[in-house]
């Protein structure tokens, strides 16, 4: 946008659709943004478009022997009260100093996503819209979360001349938007001032005062964080990928996340957002959802949607946890670990830079790489299968370069990009900083560099597979993945039962999935439901329960269908896997179905 609308904190819809609408009639709507009415870039952030990968603890030197990263990212989860979130990694949070040391010895800035709401208890045991919503309104919970919080920003402040960045709760927002009245924060209580922190004293308890607390907790030990509000496109009820809206509608559904931030009434740095947490191919042959692939249609889109939040909020995004997947290499041929995508392509391997130049004139201030599930494409050996030349498909002739599952494209993408010179970021008044403006490339061949893949974001309407709890216990100890990092493991039948088999919305739904090990046996069972358009609408997950060999159980689980759920037909999936989401034991990707009339 070439005009600049900075929203005053409070701003209704109304409000908010009036600014676009007024944008649009001066004659330059939303889309690419000329550089001169970008927000300022926050104080000390880079002033070149920096690329970012997720990253193991430990890894960082690896990392940087492959191109001149300027961000590495690392989930800090496992839940507030559980006994095994991040400040259990190590002793007294420790965890997160060996990860600032480490990103701050090889002049990479640091990215903790902070994902511990949904695994803490109570509500890790339900449905994660519930379970989200259920442990914001838990006193006891809540005083557990903040004083974590406060430790890591203890941590992260002992570090006063090092830029760290905090991205805050991917998905919870999105969650509570969908349940607040009129996209406004207020009417949507959470434990704040109630838990007891003196720090939090006289805030209210509401989401407003959530995001307050965060702010304060860290003006108050952290100064040299950044906080990253997280942006859910499907906070709003839709999903642009699958609905594919007008531009009117992109501007009036990026004016509702605005007016929902706004809302907020707090000043977080800058905003997160993201594309898909999985590969286009994994949805594909995984899930069976084939309608997962982004045109350039959708990236025109995103870019809008993009733009307007930005303009409206005067907050710079940070797009994060693009998956690595091409469809330029042999080793992409769409099994585990080797899934196809068309993301990295369009950022990447475009020579005249013209849609990184979008995304860059929309407000985008770095682009972060990283699978959010076990089986995906990793830039990394993850299928310790080496290197991988099978037969072309869908016109993939590509030799790999490495042993890394994407054929090592991304890395040898990143290595041209930094060769040609990373690309102005203008219209900021940030400062850049020693550690994140390389111009020239690395040199050598690309590693191997194992990285995680943590957290699993949604960018559909509907819940979202859960992290797993990450046990490190050195410094250099890798986080646990959180789906499957295996081939399937035979010896498990599945199936599922439900009834009625047909219904209108607003109806019940019983459904019965009956689990069955060859063995002896402790288990993660995941029961989740798809809708005609192949979004998940529903999750329950069982973990650590016990099997006989030969011995069938059965887990019951009710769902009410909400009214105004598409007509057509729903799909009941089954997954077992190790405890804690670890290995993938099976997937049954058609285990029932019912209808919605």
């Amino acid at each position: 946008m070439r005009l600049r609308t900075v929203v005053p904190s409070g701003l209704g819809l109304a409000a908010l659709a009036i600014a676009v609408c007024g944008i649009l009639l001066s004659g330059s709507g939303p889309g690419p943004a000329a550089a001169a009415s970008l927000p300022a870039l926050p104080a000390g952030w880079p002033t070149t478009l920096q690329l970012g990968m997720s990253d193991s603890p430990g890894g960082a030197a690896q990392m940087k022997a492959t191109a001149p990263f300027g961000f590495r990212y690392q989930y800090l989860a496992g839940g507030a009260n559980t006994g095994s979130g991040w400040s259990t990694w190590n002793p007294s949070g420790a965890f997160a100093t060996y990860y600032i040391q480490d990103s701050v010895a090889n002049a990479i800035v640091p990215v903790f996503t902070y994902y511990m709401i949904r695994q803490s208890a109570p509500g890790n045991a339900q449905d994660e819209a519930s379970g989200v919503a259920n442990n914001l309104q838990n006193q006891a919970t809540m005083a557990a979360y903040f004083n974590d919080l406060k430790l890591f920003f203890q941590r992260a402040g002992a570090f006063p001349s090092n830029l760290v960045v905090l991205h805050v709760e991917p998905d919870m927002w999105g969650y509570v938007q969908q349940r607040s009245t009129g996209d406004n924060a207020a009417t949507f209580s959470a434990q704040v001032a109630s838990t007891g922190l003196p720090e939090l004293a006289a805030l209210p308890n509401t989401m407003g005062g959530f995001a307050r607390a965060v702010v304060r907790l860290r003006d108050l030990y952290a100064p040299n964080v950044k906080l990253g509000y997280h942006l859910s496109y499907w906070g709003t009820g839709t999903d642009p990928l699958y609905s594919k809206p007008s531009d009117a509608q992109i501007d009036a559904l990026a004016a509702r996340s605005a007016a929902f931030y706004t809302s907020l009434g707090a000043n977080f740095d800058l905003a997160f957002a993201e594309f898909s947490d999985r590969d286009a191919g994994f949805y594909q042959y995984v899930y069976g959802n084939p309608n997962a692939w982004w045109a350039p249609a959708d990236f025109a889109r995103n870019v809008r949607y993009l733009s307007d939040f930005v303009a409206l909020t005067a907050k710079r995004v940070v797009m994060w946890q693009i998956p690595y997947g091409n469809t330029k290499m042999r080793a992409m041929n769409n099994t585990w670990n080797h899934y196809q995508d068309n993301r990295p392509e369009w950022l990447l391997d475009d020579p005249a830079r013209a849609h990184l130049a979008d995304y860059v004139n929309a407000g985008v201030v770095a682009l972060l790489f990283g699978g959010g599930a076990g089986g995906v494409t990793c830039s990394c050996d993850a299928a310790r299968d080496g290197v991988t030349n099978p037969a072309p498909i869908n016109g993939n002739t590509g030799l790999s370069l490495s042993a890394d599952d994407d054929g090592g494209y991304f890395r040898s993408k990143a290595q041209a990009y930094y060769g040609g010179g990373a690309m102005s970021l203008s219209g900021g008044g940030g400062s850049p900083t020693a550690t994140s403006t390389p111009t020239t490339a690395a040199t050598g061949t690309p590693t191997n560099t194992q990285t995680n893949t943590p957290a699993n974001t949604q960018t559909n309407t509907p819940t979202k597979t859960p992290t797993p709890a990450n046990t490190p216990t050195t410094a250099a100890t890798k986080t646990a993945t959180p789906k499957p990092t295996a081939t399937p493991v035979a010896g498990w039948t599945t199936s599922a039962f439900v009834s009625p088999l047909s219904m209108t919305a607003g109806a019940s739904v019983t459904i019965t999935a009956s689990i069955r090990s060859g063995s002896a046996a402790n288990a993660l069972v995941d029961v989740e439901v798809y809708g005609p358009n192949g979004t998940k609408v529903f999750q329950k997950y069982y973990d650590n329960r016990a099997f006989a060999a030969g011995v069938t159980q059965n887990f019951v689980q009710q769902w009410t269908v909400p009214g105004g759920s598409a007509r057509g037909t729903y799909t009941v999936k089954i997954g077992v896997f190790s405890p804690g989401w670890g290995t993938l034991y099976t997937w049954n990707n058609g285990a029932a179905s019912f209808t919605v009339q």
